[in-house]
């Protein structure tokens, strides 16, 4: 080839990624600056990570900016963002992840009018994600799987989840980088990495960051169960309004108190204050009846009963026999 027809050749490639990085730059044209791209070019090498935040009032074309033959992560601190593509559709909400492939059919996307929006996006280029996951495809999840070796003109939506601790932290250095601006470059490149390998691939339940977050709200919510009967033992709110009070269904949040307390919310509640009588008859200030009445009861024959189950010993034998008594009472 001569150096006259590749010097052509090379400006017309030029020119087509000029091109297209100015219809990039066009999609988020009404947010202003609230578009900044942090790292690569997808036209170039293959991978892009960009920032987002920004306030619109009326609906946004999102999809405008995605790339044919990509995938793009999707790491959502705020906002609302809709993904739909035939009969797949993602709902992005707050501290939410996802991703979606990108065919020639194309994919119908929206950031909702009248809220701001903080986001982060890494895209890929379908070849640049097959040389980063080469030798792992049987690990992959399975609709990003079928994706990768399906149609060119095919999409997929994978299903949003939400963002674990360590997602949210690289989320932030994505933003600000903690090195130097010459090595930049390959911290980048690593964390790239380090992403694709924490959202792309299948994990063992117990390893499941989505089931250990799971898990996690149902322990914060059974203590916040514990806090409120703490504090109105002798009134306890009913099941229904502790559940409005934590967020979910009566039946739900009695169930997970179960599975993590391993008892019921009103076998719970006897042991705090069957505990609290214990402490006042301890203080040598009370007498039985009136420790039953300082924590709800209105039987003595219930507290005492009650009392010697939990604490093996009666209530008026309690301050003087102390070595029956069960342990952590």
């Amino acid at each position: 080839m001569s150096v006259t027809k590749e010097k052509e050749l090379l400006a017309l490639e030029t020119e087509a990624l000029m091109t297209a990085e100015t219809a990039e730059k066009g999609a988020w044209s009404s947010v202003s600056s609230g578009w900044k791209q942090l790292y690569g070019n997808f036209l170039r090498t293959g991978v892009s990570v960009e920032a987002h935040a920004f306030h619109v009032e009326q609906d946004l074309d999102w999809g405008k900016s995605f790339h044919q033959d990509s995938l793009e992560l999707c790491l959502n601190q705020r906002g609302t963002g809709e993904v739909r593509m035939r009969n797949q559709s993602a709902s992005y909400r707050n501290q939410m992840l996802g991703f979606y492939g990108v065919g020639r059919d194309g994919i119908q996307a929206t950031r909702s009018g009248g809220e701001p929006h903080t986001f982060i996006t890494v895209e890929c280029s379908r070849d640049y994600l097959a040389r980063q996951v080469a030798g792992f495809e049987d690990v992959l999840l399975t609709p990003l799987r079928q994706w990768m070796g399906g149609r060119r003109n095919g999409g997929v939506v994978g299903d949003p989840r939400v963002m674990t601790q360590p997602l949210q932290q690289l989320l932030e250095a994505l933003k600000h980088p903690p090195v130097s601006a010459a090595v930049r470059v390959l911290w980048y490149q690593s964390k790239i990495t380090e992403l694709l390998a924490l959202t792309l691939f299948q994990m063992p339940p117990e390893e499941n960051p989505r089931s250990q977050r799971v898990q996690l709200v149902g322990r914060e919510r059974a203590e916040r169960v514990v806090d409120l009967l703490q504090a109105n033992l002798t009134d306890p709110p009913d099941l229904e309004s502790m559940g409005k009070l934590i967020g979910c269904s009566p039946f739900y949040l009695s169930r997970t108190f179960s599975k993590v307390m391993g008892k019921t919310i009103p076998q719970k509640l006897r042991e705090l204050r069957i505990r609290r009588a214990a402490e006042l008859l301890r203080s040598g200030r009370y007498n039985v009846t009136e420790a039953a009445i300082e924590v709800g009861y209105t039987s003595l024959s219930h507290f005492s009963t009650a009392f010697c189950q939990i604490t093996g010993c009666c209530p008026s034998l309690y301050p003087h026999s102390r070595h029956l008594i069960h342990p952590g009472f």
